[in-house]
C-alpha cells in the first residue's frame, strides 16, 4: 500500500515497474545493469482516487500523462533498482499529496488606509528626489 494520508492509500498492484539502463557516465556498470526505474500508473482508471481528486491532479501533471491516461515516472538518481523503485513511488506520493485538498478560495483585500498614505508618501519622497537630480530651468 502506498499511503498518502489518513484517507487516501493506493495498493500496489495497480502500479507496474520496469527496469531500463540509466543514462549518462557510469564506467562498465552503466552498460550491464538495468537499475533505473519506470513506474506505469493509470490515473484515468484508477479505482482509489475520487473524481475531484482525480481532476486535480489530471490539471496540475496532465503534462506526464500519455494519451492513454498512464502516468510515467522515472527514476535513476540511485544505483540499485530498490532505491530508485522507492524514489518513484516517494515522487507519486508527493504529486498525490499535492493534489490531495483543493486549494482554498482568495478572500479579497482592500488596502488600508495608512498603507495608501505611506505608499503616496514614498511616492511623493521619489518625486522630490528626482526633481532636485534636474538641471535648474534657465527661467529662474
Amino acid at each position: 500500500m502506498l499511503q498518502i494520508h489518513a484517507r487516501l492509500q493506493i495498493p500496489i498492484r495497480e502500479f507496474s515497474f520496469t527496469f531500463e539502463r540509466s543514462s549518462g557516465p557510469g564506467g562498465q556498470n552503466v552498460n550491464k545493469v538495468a537499475s533505473k526505474a519506470v513506474l506505469r500508473w493509470g490515473v484515468l482508471l484508477s479505482p482509489s482516487l475520487s473524481e475531484a481528486h482525480r481532476k486535480r491532479f489530471c490539471e496540475r501533471f496532465g503534462n506526464r500523462i500519455n494519451s492513454e491516461g498512464i502516468l510515467i515516472l522515472t527514476s535513476q538518481c540511485h544505483r540499485d533498482q530498490g532505491r530508485n523503485t522507492a524514489a518513484c513511488l516517494e515522487k507519486l506520493r508527493a504529486m498525490l499529496l499535492a493534489t490531495a485538498f483543493p486549494p482554498k478560495p482568495r478572500k479579497k483585500t482592500r488596502p488600508t488606509a495608512s498603507s495608501k498614505r505611506r505608499r503616496l508618501a514614498a511616492k511623493g519622497r521619489k518625486s522630490d528626489l528626482k526633481k532636485l537630480r534636474r538641471p535648474p530651468n534657465r527661467e529662474d
